[in-house]
């Protein structure tokens, strides 16, 4: 039962971009008193789902985002699963630098043999340097691509992970905007 008022709260949330008010989650539970609320969100106060900050108001907790970790699954042979129980907040295991990171829609296919698709987003983590072999977002001659970085002898270029397109060798400037951290992709 209190997962189902943790998920109507996390979708209040994860629309507004805040938490409900007790009037919100009024009907959010389908209850007819705020005491019917208040006993709600003591329990999700003692389950360490929601706390309250400095003048009482409702903010989400630390775990508030964390999604069940069920354990590990082999992508070879079939073997036994080891169940966890525990969480992981995919959040904060993305973008640990939230203020420094950036989502981009990937278009394109010069990526594609890195794992990174036409369609994919790929979050990227602000920089202006990076080491060779990291894939950044770069600033080429005043277009943006995003490609591995490669260097040699003081010299740096930008090397695409699909046999079909040639390295990018700047005629001018190139500069680092933000290092690729991760990629998302829905099925």
């Amino acid at each position: 039962m209190e997962t189902d008022y943790k998920e109507k709260i996390l979708k209040f949330h994860q629309s507004q971009r805040r938490m409900p008010t007790y009037t919100e989650m009024m009907k959010l539970f389908g209850f007819k008193s705020k005491n019917a609320v208040a006993r709600v969100v003591s329990k999700l106060i003692a389950a360490g789902i929601v706390t309250k900050d400095k003048l009482g108001k409702l903010i989400p907790s630390d775990s508030f985002n964390d999604v069940p970790m069920l354990g590990f699954v082999t992508a070879g042979l079939p073997a036994p699963g080891e169940l966890l129980t525990d969480t992981l907040n995919i959040e904060n295991y993305l973008m640990p630098k939230k203020a420094l990171t950036y989502l981009f829609e990937v278009t394109g296919d010069s990526m594609i043999e890195a794992h990174i698709a036409d369609g994919d987003i790929v979050i990227a983590e602000r920089a202006s340097t990076a080491k060779d072999g990291d894939i950044v977002i770069a600033q080429v001659d005043g277009e943006f691509t995003m490609k591995y970085l490669r260097g040699k002898a003081g010299k740096q270029w930008l090397e695409p992970a699909n046999k079909k397109y040639k390295p990018i060798y700047p005629d001018y400037e190139l500069s680092i905007v933000a290092i690729v951290r991760g990629v998302m992709r829905k099925y």
